[in-house]
């Protein structure tokens, strides 16, 4: 009797589905809905239960949801469910200065207008998207979501993996795949080391009401500690993420509202009239850090357990959807030509895909950080002086509106028009 094929193994093999995803937040449901509606049974293990994710109420966090990642939503059935919450980002505009001294003359301006696809991307509330997730995956046949689970465990075996779970429930699959955040438990247990640093600064992220109307245009303010982003939500609600240094953002998290929003006022300007807190203030280290490899055996990360950078370009979820978008096309792919989905070559054209623009965007965002966040003179100049250039050449100006809008590189078919 000739050997049996790894394929074959793989298929006696006794699943609980397919795919095993840990991690709920949003990447993982993302793929969970785009395998599911290609056919792939799919179980989603999410340590935070049902009830919390459902229940948020307004606390001040969001997203930037560039044009190609609106794209993937609608595919998997997810933008529907939201667009009457979401804000049209229509202008970009980057400014250079300090606290209380207003901007530098020079400055880029970016217009949606300027290409043909529409807005450049979209703001949205946290709450609404996982709201919108956790219904859709509901809904979803194929999908089994497992809530207020934490992995403890995990196997990897010729004809697939097995997890346990802390409750002791053992799960198996053809493929395990890590959604599990920037200090992925899923990664260590493969033995996947990372390579990374921090900036020194901290992201103070709260939401302003304000008098006057945002008229769908985000302003990222460079200042010598770290950006100030104003990005517009629905109304006159702009949602906020401001990189200060570590000393000093532990001196600000410490103040009363009343006392933070007298150190912001200087910072955010008047050219949205008077502005007051709304909701919560949080706040998160910023540093980088890239997982060595993308894929183990029989695994792949996504996310932010592959790649964590700086907010400064607002490409965090927009680059972890990238991945579900490439992930859930290689396995289709491979599905439907009858190979093993967990197979090394499977997941190493996933991780061939993604590594080299992963590491690019990492990259910019690294030096933009550095090259922005300080006050060395002879920098404001160069930096002043570069975007003044880049404003005043359309073509370039425009190129620079298609990467915001995620339109460049090799898209996946779900990011596509």
């Amino acid at each position: 009797m000739d050997n049996p094929t790894p394929l074959a193994i793989c298929n006696l093999m006794k699943h609980d589905s397919e795919i095993l995803i840990v991690g709920g937040g949003l990447n993982g449901p993302a793929l969970a809905l785009a395998l599911a509606q290609s056919g792939h049974s799919v179980t989603v293990i999410d340590t935070l239960s049902e009830k919390i994710r459902k229940n948020a109420a307004f606390d001040g966090r969001s997203y930037a949801l560039a044009l190609a990642s609106v794209r993937l939503l609608r595919a998997i059935g997810i933008w529907d469910r939201v667009a009457e919450n979401a804000q049209p980002m229509l202008e970009i505009k980057v400014t250079d200065g300090r606290a209380g001294e207003g901007a530098s003359p020079l400055f880029m301006h970016f217009d949606h207008a300027e290409i043909e696809e529409g807005p450049m991307g979209h703001m949205l509330e946290d709450r609404f998207l996982r709201r919108a997730f956790l219904e859709a995956m509901e809904e979803t046949p194929g999908i089994t979501h497992l809530s207020g689970e934490t992995v403890v465990a995990q196997e990897i075996l010729p004809a697939g993996v097995t997890i346990t779970l802390a409750s002791g429930k053992t799960l198996a699959g053809k493929l395990l795949i890590g959604s599990d955040g920037r200090a992925s438990g899923t990664a260590q247990r493969a033995g996947i080391q990372r390579t990374g640093w921090g900036y020194g600064q901290t992201a103070l992220v709260c939401a302003i009401e304000h008098e006057l109307p945002h008229e769908g245009i985000a302003h990222q303010f460079f200042m010598p500690p770290g950006p100030l982003a104003i990005l517009p939500l629905p109304g006159n609600v702009s949602s906020i993420v401001w990189s200060e240094s570590d000393e000093t953002a532990a001196e600000f998290t410490a103040l009363s509202d009343t006392d933070f929003m007298e150190v912001l006022r200087p910072r955010f300007g008047d050219f949205l009239g008077q502005i007051k807190l709304r909701g919560k203030r949080f706040t998160y280290p910023l540093g980088l850090t890239v997982a060595n490899s993308f894929v183990a055996d029989r695994l792949a990360l996504i996310g932010d357990a592959a790649h964590g950078m700086h907010p400064i370009a607002g490409q965090g979820l927009n680059a972890g959807l990238r991945d579900v978008g490439a992930l859930a096309q290689v396995l289709d792919e491979a599905a439907r030509r009858g190979e093993d989905i967990g197979a090394p070559d499977v997941l190493a054209r996933y991780q061939q895909w993604r590594r080299f623009d992963t590491a690019t965007l990492a990259l910019a965002t690294d030096l933009t950080n550095r090259l922005f966040s300080n006050d060395n003179p002879l920098l404001r100049l160069g930096r002043d002086l570069g975007m003044g250039a880049i404003n005043a050449m359309p073509t370039l100006r425009r190129k620079f509106i298609r990467e915001a809008a995620g339109l460049t590189g090799d898209l996946p078919s779900l990011m596509r028009n």
